[in-house]
């Protein structure tokens, strides 16, 4: 079975849009398994390293059922999914995203770790990510690359200034 990826994106960002920002229309696939994914606040730090990046961003379930988040790829180097438990950070497989909950990815806590990077991402640029789930369908995101000493609102989980709106 062929897929076609760039229109996948486009309805995937289309419903995100939507969802982000309180679209009741819901007819999507991901209504009906339960689980009601979003993403916001995505962002990358200036690299300083050539080879190594830090990501964050937050997952909202407003559906009823958890999911996992279970890998990310991108076209930009190998992405790995790191978790913080009492300062100390480790690669995990699968992390949670709760029913009617959040996933937060946030500097000092768990984070996207890209490593091996076909190019250092630059301010200004973004770079693209597909979050791989347990149950619901890849979603892709980007983020978009701030200064290195970039700090999100503190306290601020729903619309951010880099969600599009």
């Amino acid at each position: 079975m062929r897929r076609r990826p760039a229109l996948a994106a486009v309805a995937v960002i289309g419903a995100l849009t939507l969802a982000g920002c309180g679209g009741s229309d819901s007819d999507s696939d991901s209504a009906a398994s339960g689980a009601e994914l979003s993403v916001d606040a995505a962002y990358i730090p200036q690299p300083v390293s050539d080879s190594m990046a830090a990501g964050f961003l937050t997952i909202t379930n407003e559906g009823g059922t958890a999911d996992e988040l279970t890998s990310v790829t991108s076209g930009a180097g190998e992405v790995t999914v790191h978790e913080t438990v009492d300062g100390t950070m480790k690669e995990v497989d699968r992390l949670e995203v709760p029913a009617h909950g959040q996933l937060v990815f946030k500097s000092g806590g768990n984070h996207l770790m890209f490593e091996k990077l076909k190019q250092q991402p630059k301010q200004g640029q973004s770079v693209t990510v597909e979050l791989h789930f347990a149950h619901s369908a890849p979603v892709t995101v980007k983020l978009p690359v701030k200064a290195a000493t970039y700090q999100p609102t503190a306290g601020h989980s729903g619309h951010s200034e880099d969600s599009g709106h």
